[in-house]
């Protein structure tokens, strides 16, 4: 795949004015780009600095990334004269698609096009830095390449930290990014978004199911409550018609006629009864009047005998003859009286004694079905209601069957662990995955790191040994780098101005070569002041010679940005930056040497 930035457009951007400038990257060639700064000279060849060289790079990483090079605010990246109506474009191709950025400031703006079709236009306002966070990776997801790997492999710059100058963490980032691994991470970070989204799904899974399963048990209790209501029932009404069939049969069995025959010697019996027991309480009441009566006869008898010895019945004195005599009459009155009382309640008692003799001895009490002889005449309605009970009771319906069933069939919910379980399987499979891509004894990681670690040292020991180092630079299998020279070791900082540009140099081309190999082709490379900087004839023509190849074999437009006049004979073209009036312009030509 091939990523090749055709062009790019600069209005009012750091030194640059209203004027918009356009530069063409769409030739193969190395172009030497020199400044001259007008305002201090006074011709074309006068001071070479400050005239927007640098200006150019700034300018493409700020409308790839929102971003310069360095570290210069955003709000000092718009021309100072004008101080408005900032706005950089690049036009890109990849993957058969032309893309277009506008990114700007005063007013804010980016826009993303595709094919000519803008796809996502922002305004961005001032908390937002002119950059817009959601349009920003998808520029970056686009172009593959982060602003770090950016200013190693396309825009090479002075101020630019070098490689060996960085920190071992930052190294690591830059190594892990250029060899593969960073995909291997960023592959993790999606991967670890998916086992998270797979571990939801179990827990909520669970829970679902723990759900029913706690719905299901008060579900049960339910049904075990309404199955014991019903086997009551049940044995309710087996009971009921048990007792019903007992009664039918009971009453199948009496002999009606003889039922009623039986209630009415029942009621003679009765009557019988009742008379005798009425007859005995007179006869006894007569017989215990007849012993009083016999009692007080008796005792007037005795009175009458002492009173014909003339003398008291109480005292035994005599008594006066006119006493005597009353007393005489008085007491021949008296069992006159008890004589004729006797008499009459002899005579009582003795009809008593006949009457009962002429009833005579009562037979047993005649035995009945029912109590009385209205029940006995309802029999047949008694039975014919027993007869529609037993199968109005027969047919009852169980009110809670239908419950239960209900409930089994459609309330209590089946309980599937098959969802849970290939849940678990995927997260498993998921770690073990995110295993292989994280862990650092992965045999992935090293299969990458070994495979592609062996070509950059040796890309790196192919432009070292072009760009004259002496120097035995190697990358180690835990991403560390080794410098030797003649079998000792040395730091980064060892190294002379010179040796240190050719092996910053020699990195970069190196890192280029695998990054082109793993991930994309770029055709554009900046190099800004680089070989001016502490650089020999010797390590000039040499690298010289590695950018010349580098645009005659892999067809590169390469950018020298140089204070050396004395190069001009030695490039193809020259991109002149004139700085006048305090505004830069580049020429719309390329000059051809």
């Amino acid at each position: 795949m091939t990523f090749r930035i055709n062009n790019l457009t600069v209005k009012n951007f750091m030194s640059v004015g209203g004027q918009t400038q356009a530069v063409n990257f769409e030739d193969q060639s190395l172009t030497l780009v020199l400044g001259s700064n007008l305002d201090l000279g006074g011709d074309d060849t006068g001071s070479r600095n400050g005239t927007g060289k640098t200006t150019i790079i700034n300018a493409l990483s700020y409308a790839l990334y929102g971003q310069a090079l360095t570290n210069i605010k955003k709000e000092n990246l718009i021309n100072k004269i004008n101080s408005k109506n900032m706005l950089v474009t690049v036009e890109f191709v990849k993957a058969n698609n032309t893309y277009r950025i506008e990114r700007g400031r005063k007013p804010n703006v980016l826009k993303l096009f595709v094919n000519n079709t803008q796809i996502k236009t922002e305004e961005i306002d001032d908390d937002a830095q002119g950059d817009s966070r959601d349009t920003q990776k998808s520029i970056e997801k686009m172009l593959e390449m982060s602003h770090t790997m950016f200013k190693h492999l396309v825009a090479l710059n002075t101020y630019t930290e070098p490689f060996l100058a960085m920190k071992a963490a930052d190294q690591r980032e830059i190594i892990e990014q250029l060899l593969g691994i960073t995909l291997l991470s960023e592959k993790a970070e999606v991967l670890k978004i998916s086992v998270k989204e797979t571990k939801d799904a179990i827990v909520e899974e669970t829970a679902r199911i723990e759900a029913i399963k706690i719905a299901n048990e008060n579900i049960q209790k339910s049904i075990n409550s309404l199955e014991l209501k019903s086997q009551a029932w049940e044995n309710k009404k087996e009971q009921d018609l048990t007792a019903l069939v007992n009664s039918i049969q009971t009453l199948i069995t009496v002999d009606i006629d003889e039922e009623l025959s039986a209630h009415i010697r029942l009621k003679s019996w009765e009557d019988n009864n009742s008379k005798i027991i009425s007859l005995q309480k007179q006869k006894s009441t007569l017989e215990s009047a007849v012993i009083q009566g016999e009692k007080t006869l008796n005792k007037y008898v005795t009175e009458l005998q002492k009173l014909s010895n003339k003398q008291c019945p109480a005292c035994e004195q005599d008594l006066h003859d006119h006493k005597h005599k009353e007393m005489t009459d008085s007491a021949i009155a008296h069992v006159e009286e008890a004589t004729t009382y006797l008499t009459k309640i002899k005579n009582d008692c003795d009809k008593i004694v006949a009457e009962l003799a002429s009833i005579g001895e009562q037979d047993r009490r005649p035995i009945t079905f029912y109590d009385t002889e209205a029940e006995a005449l309802g029999h047949k309605n008694n039975l014919t209601s027993l007869e529609n009970r037993l199968t109005d009771k027969a047919d009852e319906f169980n009110p809670y069957a239908e419950q239960v069933e209900e409930l089994n069939r459609s309330a209590l919910q089946e309980i599937n662990w098959d969802i849970v379980n290939e849940l678990n399987n995927l997260k498993d499979h998921q770690e073990f995955l995110l295993k292989l891509l994280t862990s650092k004894d992965s045999f992935i990681r090293k299969k990458i790191i070994d495979q592609n670690l062996n070509y950059l040292n040796k890309r790196l020991g192919y432009y070292i040994d072009k760009l004259g180092l002496p120097h035995r630079v190697i990358f180690q299998n835990d991403l560390t780098v080794e410098i030797t020279q003649l079998g000792q070791d040395l730091d980064f900082d060892n190294l002379s101005r010179g040796e240190r540009n050719r092996l910053i140099l020699s990195m970069s081309f190196a890192f280029r070569d695998v990054w082109e190999g793993l991930y994309q082709s770029v055709n554009l490379l900046f190099i800004d002041e680089l070989i001016d900087s502490g650089m020999d004839s010797a390590g000039v023509e040499s690298s010289l010679a590695v950018l010349k190849k580098m645009v005659r074999e892999r067809h590169k437009n390469i950018y020298l940005i140089s204070h050396k006049d004395e190069l001009i004979g030695r490039v193809n073209n020259v991109l002149r930056v004139i700085k006048e009036s305090g505004f830069t312009s580049y020429s719309n030509v390329i000059e051809s040497v």
